[in-house]
């Protein structure tokens, strides 16, 4: 039988240590989960001294940093490795001793180590990543909040691994959507800038020599051709100053609710905005319900997690009602926001107890939705585009040959 020191917190969050003699660390976290108390840290006796040195060992290792921003892919990486080690018996702040070896961004390893100085000092996990709220969301922190109070942490991070996981590869879906129809148009306009900047000049040029009266569409590109070359700082300077103005005012409350109340009515995409937003509605939901997170405080996070200032306002008068005494259904309902299959599933998901699983379903939906849209767009897009430049290429070479045409026919 050995002795192992422990540090761990019960439900109220009060810290405990003690010593337990027992064969193994594994029997001592048994024994401990069993007082419904969850583990902080666990060491052997006869390993404190070498614990000392092998943290300062670790402390003058030289760790190769790749860059010092932290991505989503980091807290991805940084959600589901925490999960695993902790669902494997392995101590919090052992775990995140083991996951700050690893990062690649040197920010997070300073934030991971800022959270194990806070915990050794005494806090709880949910209240050293509080301490974060530019890296870990509201979610974040009441998802670990309710792993902590249930003892179920492990469970809970798992949930918001998966979570992430899942947005994480929507987005990327998303943006690989877009790379083509934005590759298309900068190649785009890459042709008709040299068309006009070098092509249509030299032809100037040239037909300066030729003594004849130009066709009206030679002269009105020529003419074009002379204004953009004349004034191509002022209009880049007029282009780059009206592009800040307008993210200046989208910047702020007024703006961005006043652009996203436009983009709901759009034809076509606003239907499509609509869905982005409800997907990532149903998405924190689920993950919120499942986990435990009453509705009420599910709806609370939710409404800082949308980012759709219009949402987040329906949202905040939802959970306003809810708290109430009335049913989420109606309130989604009442709100005018939500399809009529959005407002069905979730009265079906309330009469049977499956909110979370409905939840899914409308959340899987959406994706699907999305995804089908864009890939509707971007293949439509790409004749159209085509098309476009097809006529307006054309239209420049047509205005350039016309004159050799009529010199041609002079000479005959």
């Amino acid at each position: 039988m050995a002795k192992f020191f422990y540090i761990a917190r019960d439900k109220a969050g009060r810290k405990e240590t003690g010593v337990i003699e027992a064969p193994n660390q594994d029997d001592v976290i048994s024994r401990l989960h069993a007082k419904a108390l969850i583990v902080i840290s666990i060491f052997a006796e006869h390993e404190q001294a070498i614990t000392a040195v092998a943290a300062d060992a670790i402390g003058k290792k030289k760790h190769r940093w790749k860059r010092y921003r932290i991505t989503n892919d980091d807290l991805v990486i940084l959600c589901r490795q925490l999960a695993t080690l902790l669902g494997a018996g392995v101590t919090i702040l052992k775990s995140l001793d083991i996951i700050a070896q690893q990062v690649t961004s040197r920010r997070l390893y300073n934030i991971i180590k800022d959270l194990e100085k806070n915990m050794e000092a005494g806090l709880s996990f949910h209240a050293a990543v509080t301490r974060h709220p530019d890296i870990f969301s509201e979610l974040w922190t009441n998802l670990i909040e309710s792993g902590e109070a249930s003892g179920s942490l492990a469970m809970v991070l798992s949930r918001l691994a998966a979570y992430l996981e899942r947005n994480a590869a929507f987005k990327r879906k998303v943006v690989s959507a877009l790379i083509y129809p934005v590759i298309l148009l900068l190649a785009g306009t890459g042709a008709l800038f040299f068309l006009t900047f070098k092509i249509i000049p030299t032809f100037a040029e040239l037909f300066k020599g030729f003594g004849i009266t130009l066709p009206f569409l030679t002269r009105l590109l020529i003419a074009g051709s002379n204004f953009l070359k004349s004034n191509v700082l002022i209009i880049i300077g007029l282009v780059i100053s009206i592009f800040w103005i307008i993210r200046k005012y989208l910047k702020t409350k007024i703006g961005r609710r006043k652009f996203e109340e436009f983009a709901f009515t759009l034809p076509v995409f606003g239907d499509f905005f609509r869905a982005l937003v409800v997907e990532r509605f149903s998405s924190g939901m689920s993950t919120l319900i499942e986990s435990g997170v009453p509705i009420i405080y599910s709806l609370q996070i939710t409404e800082h997690t949308v980012a759709n200032l219009v949402l987040s306002d329906i949202v905040r008068g939802i959970k306003e009602a809810v708290r109430d005494g009335k049913s989420l259904s109606q309130q989604l309902e009442k709100s005018d926001f939500f399809e009529p299959m959005v407002v069905q599933m979730v009265r079906i998901g309330e009469e049977i107890g499956e909110l979370p699983d409905m939840f899914k379903r409308i959340n899987a939906f959406y994706q699907e939705y999305v995804e089908t849209f864009l890939t509707r767009v971007t293949s439509m897009f790409e004749p159209l585009m085509l098309l476009f430049m097809g006529v307006v290429i054309g239209i420049m070479i047509i205005g350039m040959f016309l004159p050799i045409f009529q010199i041609a026919q002079i000479g005959g």
